[in-house]
Parts: structure tokens; C-alpha cells; sequence
């Protein structure tokens, strides 16, 4: 619809005026049809003239009453008097003379939309759609109405239509981005954005949400530059900036993180995450002192910002600090980003106040597989208390903690309803529970229930004859993990030990594709992964080996609480329950730990296996 001049416009009047025409305005003497009176009083609309307008329409409807374009003109003078009722019959009069018109049902639409009658202006665009299929603006207010309404694939499909029309249409290039993004869709989001910076290169916001995209897919290397860019076009942008320094810190250029992060909380001091930010960049350069006061500064500002409580709670558990550590890491759960599992249990939590002798107590599983593993050990001291304890975990780990020491019943956690219980633990909050420390760690030497030996005789026969070292390897782990770009390493660079004489066998399931083809061309690698199915047979295989080399898995938590020899690869910020400084784990007593040093090269871990191992070799005897 052409917007025109907002005015009240004068009384309706059949009458001829009796001024002097304008130029604009066809006479009744020389015979003017009204199709004459409509062209005149069209370009009477677009050049403001109202009044004059009207008079043409009605000049036109008084030689024919059923002239539709007539009717629609009047139609657009009543919208551009905001007279919306009379221009939806204006509109409707014109639509029942001629249905066939696609602008007919678009200004209908846009006057409905204008009222709030939402499902009647969805028809209505429907309708002129159906008559003009590349209607670009009819596709755009549809997206716009639909978006109202929260029916947001539909939307997308509107914009994305009214893209397609018109390959210029910014803002339905630029929504359609929103939308795509808002619906984490980062691909399709940066394909419109890359379009809308063609449209028009300039946009900060563009650019800015683009590299906000690849933050989001991982993709560093190429966010780095786009946040620059957003950033140069808005330099007083606190969020700017600190995108810039969120890329560099992903990038493990923390020194550099830390000047941007600061220039953000110069623009806003009050930036929540940029604090919290700052703390882990400081942490990764292991300056503990002050990534702490960062994390506390941000928790000084916002009590309840729960990003902050977290990062330091683990950062002081990394430290040794367990009393205030275990405490802060319950503020984990109120982080949507780490994946908790809350229940939400009409029955109490409970965290060791209270006797639970004669209790029935569910304890679950809340995190990751290794987390499970590490803190099922607790199941048995929950027993010990005196209470009946249900133990429930993901499904896939339900077949190996099934006979865990204590436990009355142990269930996985789908398609299973448990049993009547009087408190539950979630398991990560077991050791705040016990008031666990340093020196009270229940560190079994191995206290998961034994493999089957008739499943420990199969992988024996598949291995065949032990007359080398056998050595279990586990070089990545989850991508999705939040620190895997530091803890895992590439098959190549651990493949530098694979010449030290020993049997290796693969542990590692859903190797990367660089990774699979290193597998494929390195025969000295045995791959028999496509008989793990589960962890039980995992740990079966673990038993029948002499040591275990894994970075920071599930994989590395199986073979140490089954108390096999393991060697763990840390990258140089380890995860908290790695503790600092050491080479052994009060966690795990078969565990020995080799840490990258501050060049964070796991090449150099490496060397420092094979020189290890070659003692292993040397003294090992078949």
C-alpha cells in the first residue's frame, strides 16, 4: 500500500465542487469516464492532495457506483485518513466487483493488520498471493503478522519467500536472519546475513550477529574477523568488544582476550559476562588470584548470576578449596548452557543434614558419563548410612553399575518409573553431601562390579597372544564438550608413541574423519571398536590390558575406577578434579597424569609418554 500524508479529510459529498478544477482534475463537460476521474484522483493521492483525491473518487462512482478501481481508491484515502473500518468496506466493495485483483486483498490485509485482525489479514494476503505469487510485500506482511502470532517457521518461509522475489529486500534478508538464529539455525542465519551485508555492507548489527553465528558453530578462526569488523563499525559497543575477546579466548589467545574483555567493561562496567569471561581468561593463564576476584567481582554485582558462582567454584576446586567449592557448584544447576538434569522431585534433597538410616534415597545421575562413573563410588557410603539406595543412570552405563556395592536397585533412565523414595541426591552433589576434602576422597582402588568372565575370555581370544605390552588408546572426546578444542589431540599427534613396541588397541569410538583415516593407514593400531556396544564391553577390554593412554574421557574414568594402570593426557587448564601440580589423583590410585606446560602442545606430553613407556617395555615380561 502507498502510505501517503496522514489528514483528516473533509465531509464525503457527491456533489460537483463548485472551485475551479486543477489541472489534475477531469471535467464532467468533456465527457470523462470514470476510469478518467480514478487516474487523476491516483495521482491526486500520491502527491498528498486528499481532498481532492476524494473528489475524483466520488466523481467516478457517481457516473459508475460499481467501478472497482474507483472503490479501491477510496479504500487507500480512508486508511490514509486512518478511517480503517470505512476502508475495509471501501476495500471489500471493490473485491466484490472484481475479485481477480491481487492489490485489492494486499491493502485489505494491511488494514486488517492494522486492526489486529490477524487470521482475517492472513487470508486476505493468502488470497492476493494466490493471484500474484511473487508479490514481495505481501509475502513480507505475512512473515510479519505470522511472527506476531509465533507460528515462526511460517514466518521464516514468508521472508525467505519475499527474498526470493526480490533478491534486494533487506529487512526480509535481515529477519529472516533473526528468526534462523533465535531458532539456532547458525547456517541459514549466515547465509541471509551474507546476503543483507550485499544488500547493504555497512550494518553493524549484521556483521556483529554473523560473528555471533560462528561463535556459536565453533567456527573461531573465521569469527575473529567479522567481530573485529563489528566492532571497528561500532567502537563504543560493550558487547562488540567483548565478542572480539570471547573469539581470541577461544582461539587460546588469552592475553589478547584479556585487553578486549577489559575495553568492554570500560564501555559497561556492570558486563556480566565479560567479567566472567575475563575470570576464565585469567584462569587459562592459570593468574588464579585474579581470576577469582574477576568471578567474585561479577557475583558482587549480581548475586544470583549463576555463570560467575560456577566458574569459581570449580576454579577453587581446582585449587584444593573443596569446603567453598563443592558449595559454589551446586549454583551449576541454574546453568541452562551446562545441561543439568533437574528433576525436580516433589521429595527433599538431600545433602547429608539429615540421619537417613531406614531412608529409601534415589540417587542420580545429573551430568556426564565420567561424572557418573567418578561419583557412583558414593552410592556405597549412601548405604553405609543405613539407607535403601536406588541408584539411576543413562541407559548406557545401567548395565555396568548395575551390581555397584550397596545398591538395592539400579535403574536406567528411560522407560523406567522408580520405586516410592523418601529424599534423592542428585550423584555430582554427593561429595558436597560427605563434606568431601582432600584427605577424606574416597578413593577405592577399584569399586566397580568385575566384567563377565566369559566376556573377558572373548576379548582374550580376539587379542590373541600377549607377548607385548598391551596398551588401551583414547586420543578425543565428545566434540559437543566445552573445552574439547584443549583436552582432545589429533590420532596423528598421538601417534608419535606408536613405534615404542607395544600392542595398541583402540578404544575410541566415533574417531573424526582425519582421525579415521590415520586409524585406516596405521597398522600398528588394532580397531576392534565395533564390538564395544556398551560399557560393559568396554570394560571388559580395559581388563584384558596393561594400561590405559586416554585424554579426559569417560573412557580414562572406566579404566581407573576398575583400578587398571592409566595414564591421562591434561590439557594445560584441567578440568577441577585434576587438581594442580601433581601426577598422581587422589581420586583414582592407578591414575598417573601427564599435563601440558604452558605452551599447551600435546606434542610434547607425548614425548614424555613414549619416554615413560619405554621403561614399561623394557620391564614388561609375557
Amino acid at each position: 500500500m502507498n502510505r501517503q500524508q496522514r489528514r483528516t479529510p473533509p465531509k464525503h459529498s457527491a456533489k460537483q465542487s463548485d472551485k475551479t478544477p486543477s489541472a489534475d482534475t477531469p471535467s464532467a463537460s468533456r465527457g470523462d469516464t470514470p476510469a478518467t476521474y480514478f487516474k487523476a484522483g491516483l495521482r491526486l493521492l500520491q502527491a498528498g492532495q486528499l481532498a481532492e483525491a476524494e473528489k475524483c473518487g466520488r466523481e467516478a462512482l457517481a457516473i459508475d457506483a460499481g467501478h472497482a478501481d474507483s472503490l479501491h481508491l477510496m479504500g487507500l484515502l480512508a486508511f490514509a485518513s486512518k478511517q480503517f473500518d470505512l476502508a475495509i468496506e471501501w476495500f471489500a466493495q471493490a473485491i466484490r466487483q472484481n475479485p481477480d485483483v491481487a492489490d485489492y486483498f494486499s491493502n485489505l490485509g494491511t488494514v486488517l493488520q492494522q486492526q489486529d485482525r490477524l487470521e482475517e489479514a492472513i487470508k486476505s494476503f493468502d488470497r492476493a498471493l494466490q493471484l500474484k505469487p511473487d508479490f514481495t510485500a505481501v509475502w513480507y506482511k505475512l512473515g510479519q503478522i505470522l511472527h506476531q502470532l509465533k507460528r515462526l517457521d511460517e514466518a521464516v518461509l514468508s521472508f525467505d519467500q519475499a527474498l526470493t522475489t526480490d533478491p534486494n529486500h533487506l529487512e526480509a534478508a535481515n529477519v529472516s536472519a533473526v528468526l534462523h538464529f533465535e531458532a539456532e539455525r547458525y547456517e541459514e542465519a549466515i547465509a541471509r546475513l551474507d546476503r543483507s551485508l550485499q544488500i547493504n555492507p555497512g550494518q553493524g548489527g549484521a556483521v556483529q550477529l554473523k560473528g555471533i553465528c560462528l561463535l556459536r558453530l565453533k567456527r573461531y578462526e573465521e569469527a575473529l574477523p567479522e567481530c573485529s569488523k563489528a566492532l571497528a563499525l561500532a567502537p563504543q559497543d560493550a558487547e562488540a568488544a567483548h565478542n572480539v575477546g570471547l573469539a581470541l579466548h577461544k582461539l587460546g589467545r588469552n592475553e589478547e582476550a584479556l585487553v578486549y574483555f577489559d575495553r568492554a567493561l570500560a564501555l559497561n562496567p556492570r558486563f556480566l559476562l565479560s567479567l566472567s569471561m575475563r575470570g576464565t581468561s585469567f584462569q587459562e593463564l592459570h593468574r588464579f588470584d585474579e581470576a577469582i576476584a574477576s568471578f567474585d567481582c561479577a557475583v558482587a554485582i549480581d548475586p544470583e548470576f549463576a555463570d560467575a558462582h560456577w566458574n569459581a567454584a570449580l576454579l577453587r576446586l581446582l585449587i584444593g578449596d573443596f569446603a567453598a567449592g563443592w558449595v559454589g557448584r551446586e549454583w551449576g544447576r541454574k546453568v541452562s548452557a551446562l545441561g543439568f538434569v533437574d528433576r525436580q522431585f516433589t521429595q527433599p534433597m538431600w545433602l547429608g543434614e539429615a540421619p537417613i538410616a531406614g531412608k529409601t534415597i534415589l540417587l542420580h545421575s545429573d551430568e556426564g558419563f565420567g561424572d557418573t562413573i567418578q561419583f557412583s563410588r558414593y552410592a556405597t557410603l549412601v548405604a553405609q548410612l543405613g539407607a535403601r539406595v536406588i541408584l539411576e543412570v543413562q541407559d548406557a552405563l545401567h548395565p555396568l553399575l548395575a551390581g555397584l556395592e550397596g545398591v538395592s536397585l539400579c535403574l536406567p533412565k528411560t522407560g523406567v518409573t522408580p520405586p516410592e523414595f523418601d529424599l534423592h541426591c542428585p550423584l555430582s552433589s554427593l561429595p558436597l553431601a560427605f563434606k568431601t576434602r582432600l584427605e577424606t576422597i574416597p578413593a577405592m582402588a577399584s569399586y566397580l562390579p568385575a566384567p563377565p568372565g566369559a566376556l573377558v575370555q572373548q576379548w582374550q581370544a580376539r587379542l590373541g597372544a600377549h607377548d607385548r605390552l598391551r596398551i588401551g588408546l583414547v586420543w578425543s572426546g565428545n566434540p559437543a564438550h566445552g573445552n574439547d578444542r584443549n583436552r582432545s589431540m589429533s590420532l596423528s599427534t598421538m601417534s608419535a608413541i606408536l613405534d615404542a613396541g607395544a600392542s595398541f588397541i583402540s578404544l575410541q569410538k566415533d574417531p573424526r574423519p582425519d582421525d579415521q583415516a590415520t586409524l585406516l593407514a596405521r597398522a600398528e593400531i588394532v580397531d576392534l571398536t565395533s564390538h564395544l556396544t556398551d560399557f560393559v564391553e568396554t570394560a571388559a577390554l580395559i581388563s584384558c590390558l596393561d594400561l590405559v593412554i586416554s585424554v579426559d574421557t569417560s573412557v580414562a574414568h572406566l579404566a581407573a575406577a576398575q583400578g587398571r594402570p592409566t595414564w591421562i593426557l591434561l590439557p594445560y587448564r584441567p578440568d577441577y578434579r585434576w587438581l594442580l601440580d601433581r601426577d598422581d589423583s587422589p581420586w583414582y590410585p592407578s591414575v598417573r597424569l601427564f599435563r601440558q606446560d604452558a605452551s599447551r602442545d600435546y606434542a610434547r606430553v607425548i614425548d614424555r609418554v613414549r619416554a615413560e613407556l619405554q621403561a614399561l617395555i623394557a620391564a614388561f615380561r609375557p
